[in-house]
């Protein structure tokens, strides 16, 4: 059994559902499909997501935001029409973004998260319409009646334990069955979505919970290569990689899958294959546990990401000093940040940390801290 992901671009138009559609239907193992609010159409275009950001954050700033939920339901709209479905399909998806629009704006954080949730929702409800409307049995399914709980942290929840066995009954349901990704519900039952790009861990949670054999995740690329197509000219295309170098890679700034979608899959043993839906034909990348060595690729891929600040301290005999590590350490928790890498030398050690928590204010707090309380030569962030 496979559970299959569609992201933004594959849904972006009426041609690319057709897409969607055909290479569900062309594999009866493709039992789930879980679904990302329609992407851009080309370069100039806006997401769905985009506009729906924009409509929550004019509301939030006292203005109507109704000329950019007018344009999530034209685009909607205009999907409906060129699929052939009867006029007045949308209506519910038009009533049902509308009322997003006017709900209490009093909880900033829950009316973003509903709002941008309305995506993915509304887009498979459509998908579940147009099959249908082919003669498939195919189900939408809501997040919440199917067990979808995640922590009550807006823009970024994270999955908890038992929604693992409520959603494991979806194995069992009878016809296609499409899920929206990128949102659940807290236990308290407030929308709550995980962060941008999250429709691909929705995708790895219900594998897991499915206890998929593969979980297939379909985006505009034929695989994911060793570098950036639009820094490096025809890189080198990974056939095979591990779930580890995956997540490094995509934490480092590969965009072809989100880091914290392997997790699930990962503790599952569940191999995932990125394939292209403008070129189903082509193998894409295999992420599983081990891979085969290549003599000839020590290095599997290479990546960068912008946004990080690094802390540099130096002091003479630092590797003498016990417990120097968990001081410096502590000064970070103690101030609420977290480190993301921390490479060191004999007499130095750098903590990097993400940028955006790492103001003027806090870095001269920081910084002073760190050399008075360890007695550092040398202390300087860059």
């Amino acid at each position: 059994m496979k559970v299959v992901k569609f992201g933004g671009s594959s849904l972006a138009s009426a041609e690319q559902v057709r897409k969607v559609c055909d290479i569900v239907l062309s594999d009866p193992d493709r039992k789930i499909v879980v679904v990302s609010a329609p992407g851009k159409r080309d370069k100039a275009d806006t997401k769905v997501t985009d506009l729906l950001i924009a409509a929550a954050n004019a509301r939030l700033g006292g203005q109507p935001g109704a000329v950019e939920i007018d344009r999530v339901i034209e685009r909607y709209a205009s999907i409906a029409a060129e699929l052939g479905l009867p006029e007045g399909s949308t209506d519910d998806i038009a009533a049902d973004l509308r009322a997003r629009l006017a709900m209490d704006t009093a909880d900033a954080g829950l009316y973003l998260d509903t709002l941008k949730a309305a995506g993915e929702d509304n887009c498979a409800k459509l998908v579940a319409t147009y099959l249908r409307a082919q003669g498939v049995d195919a189900h939408y399914v809501d997040p919440r009646d199917a067990g979808m709980v995640l922590s009550e942290e807006s823009g970024n929840a994270r999955v908890l334990e038992e929604s693992y066995a409520r959603l494991s009954t979806l194995r069992d349901m009878p016809g296609l069955l499409i899920f929206p990704g990128f949102f659940g519900y807290s236990r308290s039952g407030k929308v709550v979505t995980f962060p941008r790009g999250g429709s691909d861990i929705t995708g790895a949670i219900l594998a897991r919970a499915a206890s998929a054999d593969v979980y297939e995740n379909f985006t505009d690329v034929d695989s994911v290569f060793a570098a950036s197509p639009a820094i490096v000219a025809h890189p080198e295309a990974v056939t095979e990689i591990t779930y580890r170098e995956m997540r490094e890679l995509s934490y480092a700034g590969f965009s072809v899958f989100h880091d914290e979608a392997l997790e699930p899959v990962f503790h599952a043993g569940i191999t995932v294959n990125i394939k292209n839906t403008n070129n189903p034909a082509a193998p894409g990348t295999r992420i599983v546990a081990q891979r085969a060595v290549a003599p000839h690729r020590p290095v599997v891929g290479i990546a960068a990401s912008r946004g990080f600040c690094s802390v540099y301290i130096s002091k003479y005999m630092m590797n003498r000093e016990i417990g120097f590590g968990r001081r410096l350490l502590q000064i970070f928790e103690e101030e609420g940040l977290s480190f993301e890498h921390m490479p060191s030398g004999i007499d130095n050690i750098s903590v990097i940390v993400p940028e955006s928590a790492f103001t003027t204010t806090v870095e001269e707090h920081v910084l002073g801290r760190i050399s008075r309380e360890l007695d550092a030569d040398d202390v300087s962030a860059a």
